[in-house]
């Protein structure tokens, strides 16, 4: 799907040097997707929020190798303006394995800068902006080069598509609002391959909901979301959780289109749960929460009982806790952030986000 071997630049009409910049956005899921299998191909289908602030700018600037038989991807790469090794030798094996989708990228010297506007690494879905602004760089390139990609929904798809294969999760970030991933038999045009935008079925009251990020801690996980992935091979409870995931995926659809708060949260705290549940029993185990994370948490369904006001918490693979409410109850809800849960996070450090518009070239 999507290889092309005839996307090969004609030296006699070779490109003059140029770049392209887009920033993407990080999301949250709500339905988690946990288990993988095949390259990059997920268990369970998954569906999450895109999110605006938490993003990726990543340039991609690229020339012409004048006069070679190189048949090598040569590639720069700058993290936050300094050179990374650890971040370059990821991407050029991400690059190598996109060969037969971009075969024109071998006869070009590539210089990627990439920064990201929150933490790597701490659980808040790094990978997902910066793959998915990659894969934005790279359609957009071919589409410069050939014109093969005019065609916004063929462009989204493919973007999709190769995102996924540098990270599942960054499938989704292509999206606007809300976005699915995985096979399912709830919503007939989903696949593996690729995720769906999700935006159009959203209740009015999940179109403006806020997200602010509790960075308990902001050190790099102790356990990569690839190893935990791997994990859920020997776990006895995969089964049963797949189970749960497209059980909750129907509910969920419905709670998204009828807006119902308290359904919503009851599906988005099951799932963080589940999610550290499956690390905790797996072989061996691990655990990611921290003693604040658990404190936030029971200070959290604390204030929904005292103030009746709907909010409620998701986790991703780290020990940061995601707040997520509706726009019209914002200025209570960071009264409260700042008097009982700001203390609790490393330095104070709270992000504010909330549902996004999706990636934007620059």
């Amino acid at each position: 799907m999507f290889d092309n071997p005839r996307l090969i630049i004609d030296s006699s009409r070779a490109p003059e040097p140029g770049e392209i910049t887009w920033r993407s956005p990080s999301n949250i899921a709500i339905l988690k997707y946990w288990g993988k299998h095949g390259r990059q191909l997920p268990r369970n289908p998954s569906l999450s929020f895109t999110l605006a602030s938490s993003v990726t700018d990543t340039v991609l600037e690229y020339r012409f190798k004048e006069g070679t038989d190189n048949n090598l991807i040569e590639l720069d790469f700058f993290f936050h303006e300094a050179p990374n090794e650890a971040f370059r030798s990821r991407i050029l094996h991400f690059l190598e394995g996109l060969r037969p989708y971009f075969p024109f990228l071998t006869q070009l010297k590539l210089t990627i800068r990439s920064g990201n506007s929150f933490p790597h690494s701490a659980g808040i879905a790094s990978s997902a902006s910066a793959m998915s602004a990659l894969a934005l760089c790279l359609c957009t390139l071919e589409d410069r080069l050939f014109g093969t990609l005019s065609d916004n929904a063929a462009f989204d798809t493919k973007a999709s598509y190769i995102a996924r294969l540098g990270s599942g999760s960054a499938c989704r970030s292509i999206f606007p609002k809300a976005a699915l991933w995985g096979a399912s038999t709830a919503v007939p045009q989903s696949t593996d391959a690729y995720a769906l935008p999700m935006g159009n079925i959203l209740h009015p009251v999940f179109r403006d909901f806020h997200d602010d990020i509790l960075l308990v801690s902001a050190d790099p996980k102790s356990v990569s979301s690839s190893a935990g992935h791997s994990l859920m091979e020997g776990n006895p409870f995969a089964d049963p959780r797949y189970q749960q995931a497209r059980q909750h995926l129907d509910d969920l659809l419905m709670t998204l289109r009828k807006g119902d708060l308290t359904h919503f949260g009851a599906i988005c705290e099951s799932e963080a749960l589940t999610l550290h549940a499956m690390m905790m029993a797996s072989q061996p185990p691990f655990l990611l929460v921290r003693p604040n994370t658990i404190a936030i948490i029971e200070r959290i369904k604390a204030f929904r009982k005292d103030t009746g006001h709907p909010v409620c918490f998701t986790l991703d693979a780290g020990p940061n806790v995601h707040l997520l409410y509706p726009g019209d109850i914002v200025a209570e809800v960071r009264g409260f952030i700042d008097l009982e849960l700001r203390p609790l996070c490393e330095q104070g450090q709270v992000m504010n986000d909330w549902v996004g518009e999706g990636p934007e070239e620059l």
